[in-house]
């Protein structure tokens, strides 16, 4: 039994700087134990349920990857929706004693904010929130944690440039959280009607964190260590018109990376559309692949931990 043995892992905010530390340091032991070519079975004989309500690739697979990684096993409904009972109109609470019967631990993907913290209240096993609609994205931002430090070398001392649609990027929104637990500067870039919600801006800044807001993409690469570029969400947007409006705001390719700061690290949650072109893959700055690698060992760290394995 562990600190985390059986624990939800539902909002950054649930998470402490030490918590967080010991997910990255199990997430570097098991990313050394896999990449020497060890057959890890912590979790052998442990299921997995994955619930997706929404469309994912890398976040269902990387977590499937990781539970058959560390020996376990896996149940999935990808696009509960419609494939699943939820079609018929069963609420999330009875969907959680119902997939709690089948499996050790769920993850859940839901359109709707707050609906990981309802299936958890309800499930008597650990529950993961992969994306609750516009709220937040825990994993992602201990996966881009991991990646920023792999990348860097460390966390504090960092300017870290968000843009996109900040406002209803789940991924930023926990990043910017998560990374207040060290000593970094932030750089918000977006379109007006995109902003950061003020209610997190209005957090990291009485937290003494330096937030710049900017609609300048080259100004900002000069200035940061890490840009972070989300795209713009078509499925977010009610006008179609204002999307079309809006996509394409900002663009990173060849020239504007290089002529950034020096060894600048960009990064993406993906998947993106148009928001970073072709001509930056194969630069050494672009880790948005190696990214995707990390997400593996870190969703390997949390099943460990949460079934209390590690």
């Amino acid at each position: 039994m562990t600190a985390f043995t059986g624990r939800d892992i539902i909002a950054v905010s649930d998470l402490s700087r030490e918590d967080i530390r010991a997910i990255l340091d199990r997430a570097a032991a098991f990313d050394r134990a896999r990449r020497a070519g060890e057959r890890l079975r912590l979790l052998d004989g442990s299921i997995l349920a994955t619930l997706f309500y929404e469309p994912s690739t890398r976040t269902r697979l990387s977590f499937e990857s990781a539970m058959l990684r560390l020996g376990g096993h896996v149940v999935s409904v990808a696009e509960a929706r419609t494939s699943s009972s939820a079609a018929k109109g069963e609420t999330l609470a009875d969907t959680a004693r119902t997939v709690s019967a089948y499996a050790d631990v769920i993850v859940i993907r839901h359109p709707a904010v707050g609906s990981a913290r309802e299936l958890a209240q309800a499930a008597p096993v650990p529950v993961i929130n992969a994306g609750d609609g516009t709220g937040e994205h825990p994993t992602q931002a201990l996966l881009d944690l991991y990646t920023i430090e792999r990348e860097r070398g460390r966390l504090d001392g960092l300017r870290i440039g968000l843009v996109g649609d900040l406002k209803n990027g789940r991924t930023v929104h926990s990043l910017a959280q998560a990374l207040a637990h060290w000593q970094v500067s932030f750089v918000f870039v977006a379109p007006p009607p995109l902003r950061m919600p003020e209610d997190i801006t209005a957090w990291l800044r009485a937290r003494g964190i330096e937030v710049e807001e900017s609609g300048d993409l080259a100004a900002a690469a000069q200035a940061c260590d890490v840009l972070y570029i989300t795209r713009i969400q078509r499925e977010r947007f009610e006008d179609p018109e204002e999307y079309v409006r809006l996509k394409g705001s900002y663009v990173v390719d060849r020239a504007l990376v290089e002529g950034a700061r020096p060894g600048i690290t960009i990064m993406h949650p993906l998947p993106r559309v148009d928001e970073i072109a072709p001509d930056v893959d194969l630069l050494p700055n672009a880790a948005y692949f190696r990214q995707v690698e990390s997400g593996v060992a870190v969703r390997m760290a949390l099943l460990a931990m949460v079934l209390g394995a590690v």
